[in-house]
């Protein structure tokens, strides 16, 4: 049996929904706050996350642009990302004509190194955007200390965290703006989409606007905006999905226990969570030495283990740049990511610790 490294957990009540939108004949909505399912969708989330707003769009990036725009991210400005991540986050900056400036990771689980950030401020940073990858949560005590000290504005890439914790506090909610994707890739998903969630409602409203060509409510243009607007059936949906999440959390943390109880005795490096932290495990990453040829012997036996971000953000061909990120290029070329989605069986991680161990 082949098992991918995520899988779409959709099924008749998804089905259901999809086709009574379209017996509706009610696809998308152009009004200020969206259409029916688009509401109710942004209900569940706001309420998942304990948010009190949250905004649809259509995809993670689009997420991640309309939170640039809503905090007045100009051209010329500076926005502190990590290079180890998808390229989605600098490509979100250079869209609204911004510098994207790249940081390096810690070791420990991935996310941006509060240490390099704070050596890579400038008079020209308006914005840092930490990334809580694979699900791992960013040290944001740290990186809240040195923007309220150097008044920067934080959004925080939580496109592969929804249902991660730290502190018993949702990724996405410990700044103005948390951006989730719901690709079809990820713990849950629209199809295509994404959302902002926010505390604060002068921003909330700006978001409303941006993601429907800059319309006020009364369909005037009183700022810039885009078409990011989420479809009805995408957000049917994703609120189907959302239903659904508690359970493929617990399914998802279920495979990593059992992942990490059967290799924590090799060499092999395992993701730990941090104290307090509450991860989502979107993917178990793990690091070793013969990356490559355990990946090759995996993908053979039909587990689609993968390597992501290599190569990183700042050595890929568009920007490519002489920067030397230490633990970045580090990862790159050792760490791989493991499948622990709720198809994925006790037999299949018996067999993933048996390559990986040399025991095939």
């Amino acid at each position: 049996m082949k098992i991918p490294i995520n899988i779409p957990a959709i099924d008749k009540e998804e089905i259901r929904e999809v086709n009574k939108v379209l017996s509706e004949k009610s696809l998308t909505s152009a009004s200020f706050n969206g259409g029916k399912q688009v509401q109710q969708f942004e209900k569940l989330l706001s309420k998942f996350v304990k948010s009190k707003f949250a905004v649809a769009v259509n995809s993670g990036t689009a997420a991640l642009q309309a939170s640039l725009y809503a905090i007045d991210i100009k051209p010329g400005d500076e926005v502190l990302v990590p290079s180890f991540t998808f390229v989605a986050t600098a490509n979100s900056v250079k869209s609204v004509g911004a510098k994207p400036v790249f940081v390096d990771i810690l070791k420990s689980n991935y996310t941006i190194d509060p240490s390099d950030l704070k050596k890579k401020i400038t008079r020209r940073t308006k914005a840092i955007i930490p990334v809580h990858l694979y699900g791992h949560m960013a040290y944001m005590d740290e990186i809240l200390e040195i923007a309220k000290k150097k008044h920067i504005k934080i959004i925080e890439d939580a496109s592969q965290s929804l249902g991660s914790k730290l502190r018993n506090k949702h990724s996405g909610t410990f700044s103005h703006l948390g951006c989730f994707s719901m690709y079809a890739g990820k713990v849950i998903t629209s199809g295509e989409g994404g959302a902002v969630i926010t505390n604060n409602k002068k921003l909330f409203e700006k978001l409303k606007q941006i993601r429907n060509h800059g319309l006020s409510k009364n369909n005037l243009t009183t700022r810039f905006g885009l078409n990011l607007r989420i479809s009805e059936i995408s957000a049917a949906i994703g609120k189907i999905q959302m239903r659904k999440l508690p359970h493929l959390l617990n399914q998802r943390r279920k495979n990593a226990k059992a992942l990490t109880e059967i290799l924590e005795h090799s060499d092999i490096i395992l993701p730990e969570p941090r104290k307090n932290e509450i991860v989502n495990w979107y993917l178990y990453t793990i690091a070793m030495k013969s990356r490559d040829n355990a990946m090759k012997k995996l993908n053979a036996s039909g587990i689609a283990a993968r390597v992501y971000y290599s190569p990183p953000v700042h050595k890929t061909p568009y920007y490519k740049t002489r920067l030397h990120l230490a633990n970045t290029e580090w990862a790159a070329s050792h760490v791989m990511s493991l499948p622990v989605h709720p198809n994925v069986r006790n037999q299949d991680l018996v067999r993933m610790k048996n390559i990986l161990l040399g025991r095939n």
